[in-house]
Parts: structure tokens; sequence; C-alpha cells
């Protein structure tokens, strides 16, 4: 009886296991499928920008891209895991120095399971003008008055310290530019993130054509903004858009 049971508990201990390592696989892939619609969208700047996703067994670690490779560079092989204090644990590529950034959003924010870093142009020079995102478009209204900014400096995230101040200025929000440098974006899943990142885009592009055409007539009433935002922010519109731009992806190979 004891070995019967004892070789129970194997078996389901080895389909946990696998089960765990299946769910590995398919995060993995979500993240590379990520990086290569990040590109295509244009949020790449060479080798910079960087993505990652907590490990749901183990909310104290996460997978992020690796150093010196492209956004549609991303495999299985080169996807680092990295522990909250910024130390890789599995794999052996070089770290992103600006990992800070997605430690210390994952431990402010538990609710937070993805982080992109890119170096979107249009957001980029929204920061520049110090002025708030404005509900022009759709997009802008995912942001309406929940955009936060980080203006300690233009370098790279390289240090804790400054990892915790991103994290305070992205606050319960789910985006943050960083003044003349880039963006951070967040969301509880990879779809929601990816999206959100280019909705960004699309508003802050959006704001800033409209302000260089001339003085832009009055947002909308707040209340038909928040349902706008409402409406856009179901998770179930990240994942069809999401995996539209996936498709479209390998579609054009």
């Amino acid at each position: 009886m004891a070995k019967t049971r004892s070789a129970r508990l194997k078996a389901k201990q080895t389909r946990s296991a696998q089960h765990v390592c299946s769910a590995h696989r398919a995060l993995k892939r979500q993240l590379i499928d990520a990086g290569k619609v990040l590109v295509a969208e244009g949020q790449d700047d060479f080798t910079r920008g960087h993505i990652s996703f907590r490990v749901p067994d183990a909310p104290s670690l996460f997978f992020m891209k690796a150093h010196s490779i492209g956004l549609d560079e991303i495999t299985m092989q080169n996807i680092l895991t990295i522990d909250l204090e910024g130390n890789v644990v599995s794999g052996s590529a070089r770290r992103h120095s600006e990992v800070y950034i997605h430690s210390e959003i994952f431990k402010a924010r538990p609710d937070v399971n993805c982080v992109i870093h890119t170096h979107p142009a249009f957001s980029i020079a929204l920061s520049a003008t110090g002025r708030p995102l404005k509900c022009y478009s759709q997009s802008g209204a995912l942001f309406y008055e929940a955009l936060g900014s980080y203006a300690d400096t233009i370098n790279l995230i390289r240090t804790q310290a400054m990892g915790a101040g991103v994290a305070r200025a992205l606050g319960r929000g789910y985006a943050v530019l960083l003044k003349n440098h880039g963006v951070v974006v967040a969301g509880a899943t990879v779809e929601e993130a990816v999206i959100r990142l280019i909705m960004l885009e699309n508003g802050a592009r959006v704001q800033l054509l409209a302000e260089a055409a001339g003085d832009p007539v009055p947002e909308f009433s707040r209340a038909d903004i928040e349902k706008l935002k409402a409406d856009i922010s179901q998770p179930e519109q990240f994942k069809i858009n999401f995996d539209y731009l996936v498709r479209r992806v390998k579609r054009r190979g």
C-alpha cells in the first residue's frame, strides 16, 4: 500500500511539474509574439526596450527579454528568469541594466504581471512638452487622468532607487511617461500591456497633431470619457486586439 501511495504521489507531482512547464512555455511564446508585434508597431529602438512577465507559480520571479537583442529576436532560449532584486536565476544571456524598472514595479504592484519599456517617438515628444495627455482620441481616453510622469532624470534606470521612483510615478495607474526618455506600461496580462502601449503612442500622436494644427476644441464631458474608458479597458478588448496583431505579424512573415 505504501509503495502504491508513493507511486501515485510521484505521478501526481510529475503531472504538476509538466503542467507548470507547459504554462511557462506558453507564456514565453506570448512574450516572443509580443516582441514581434511591438517591432511591427514601431516600438523598437535598436536593441533597447524590454518586456517582462511575472512567473505565475513563483511571483517573486519574472521572465524578461535579454540585453543585446531586438524585441523581435526573443526566443525560448534567451529569455531570462530574474528575481525581485534584479538577480538572474536562470539563463545565460546578458541582463538589461534597466531591470529595476520591472523588479520595482512588480514589488509595488501585486496586480501587475507584465511590464514593458520602450522609446516611442510621439510619447517622448509629449513628455518633453510637460503637458498632460488629453482625450483628443479614443486612445487618449484609455489614460484619462491616469498617466504618470517621471522627471528625475533622462538617464537609464539602473538602480533600485530609480526603479522605485518609476514605480511611484506609475502609482495605481498603468502607464508612465519618462521625460525625454520613453514610456513604461504595465498590465495584468501581456495582451493588456501591449495594447495599452500601442494606444498610448496613438493618443500622443493624435494630440501632437491636433495641437500643431491649431487650438483643439474642448474635450467631451468627463462622464462620456469615463464611459468610453471603461468600455475599452475590458480584458476581452485587449485580447481580441492583441491576437489580431499577432495574426497580422505572422501573415507578413
